[in-house]
């Protein structure tokens, strides 16, 4: 793919979720959805592989149903209404089926079945886009709505992607299938608090964007799409394997890492809203993506390959790390002590 199609394809990206992010119109929000859909269509079938076609066939299928959806449930709204505003949300029927759009758009269980397929069939760096950047206009639409819409659906959905998030992701060999289904788990803890504290999970969002990117950076440059390449990565780049390991084990919310922070919060604001069951079910779920991050950390810095023969030790990379792989995994690290000031931010 030439440079002028990429630039073309990456600023369409940028207006379609600016777009969504910044209209208080449901048609215009709904044209940022489309656009972005559109965009990203190219960058996920570029490499003409028939993996590669069919999933951007399947990403297409079901974002173009999750936005028929949305332009629906927007018609319906403003025929009982009259309001076209996005926070002005108030007929039942409106908010079950954008709750049903939202989790499409998500991949929320049980919408979820798209997701894990589409990033298998595409790069690490457009699964990275698919997993972070495509998910940020629908949580600012779950989020600019949430008052509107009914918790014990969300909590449902929540507790669901995190069971299913941990428990499909145990068995996986590829590295692109266990991001999703963490990504799947994650989502469940941005749904369950949304009704609760729409900023928490915003905060839940932004941090889980910069410890998924800084694992499918370190992936990426490191070329690891299978946990037996992974295996033998420590010969490239022991450093960056070491980082990787704190990375995952910051994904997976241990402390006293940056990904301890929004669980911790999210545990606290459920035990104040006198959802305390809720809290304890998520919390122990959560031990299964524990289990599959562990896995991941194990395969890439504490083993070898159980056959060395039939792996060929790859060459020690003298190239410095990419700065951006630096920072991110630097403040995947390291943020947990100024959470404080965080928190003033936010």
């Amino acid at each position: 793919m030439n440079p002028q199609a990429k630039l073309i394809f990456a600023l369409s990206l940028t207006l379609g979720t600016t777009l969504t992010i910044s209209s208080n119109h449901w048609i215009m929000a709904w044209t940022g959805l489309e656009i972005n859909t559109l965009a990203i269509l190219p960058l996920i079938s570029k490499s003409h592989h028939p993996r590669a076609i069919e999933a951007a066939t399947k990403y297409f299928l079901v974002q173009a149903a999750a936005s028929a959806l949305v332009l629906f449930s927007s018609m319906t709204n403003a025929w009982h209404t009259g309001q076209w505003d996005i926070t002005q949300l108030s007929h039942p029927t409106s908010c079950l089926i954008l709750t049903v759009a939202l989790a499409m758009k998500l991949g929320l269980v049980p919408f979820h079945f798209w997701f894990p397929e589409v990033l298998q069939g595409s790069s690490l760096i457009v699964g990275l886009l698919l997993s972070t950047l495509m998910k940020f206009p629908p949580i600012t639409l779950l989020y600019l709505t949430s008052p509107s819409l009914k918790p014990s659906i969300l909590m449902t959905m929540a507790i669901l992607s995190t069971a299913l998030g941990g428990w499909m992701g145990l068995n996986q060999t590829q590295t692109r299938k266990i991001l999703a289904f963490s990504s799947i788990s994650h989502l469940g803890w941005m749904a369950i608090i949304i009704a609760y504290s729409p900023k928490l999970a915003l905060l839940n969002f932004y941090l889980y964007t910069l410890m998924t990117a800084a694992v499918f950076l370190s992936l990426n440059s490191i070329k690891a799409l299978k946990l037996s390449t992974l295996m033998t990565t420590w010969t490239k780049t022991p450093s960056l394997n070491a980082i990787l390991l704190l990375t995952l084990l910051s994904l997976a919310g241990l402390p006293p890492l940056t990904g301890f922070l929004p669980k911790w919060l999210i545990i606290q604001e459920l035990t104040k809203q006198e959802v305390a069951l809720a809290a304890t079910i998520i919390a122990l779920l959560s031990l299964l993506g524990l289990f599959f991050y562990l896995r991941l950390a194990y395969c890439a810095t504490i083993t070898l390959p159980p056959h060395t023969t039939n792996h060929m030790k790859q060459w020690y990379n003298t190239k410095p790390t990419n700065t951006m792989v630096a920072v991110l995994t630097t403040m995947s690290l390291m943020l947990l002590p100024i959470s404080p000031i965080i928190l003033a931010v936010v």
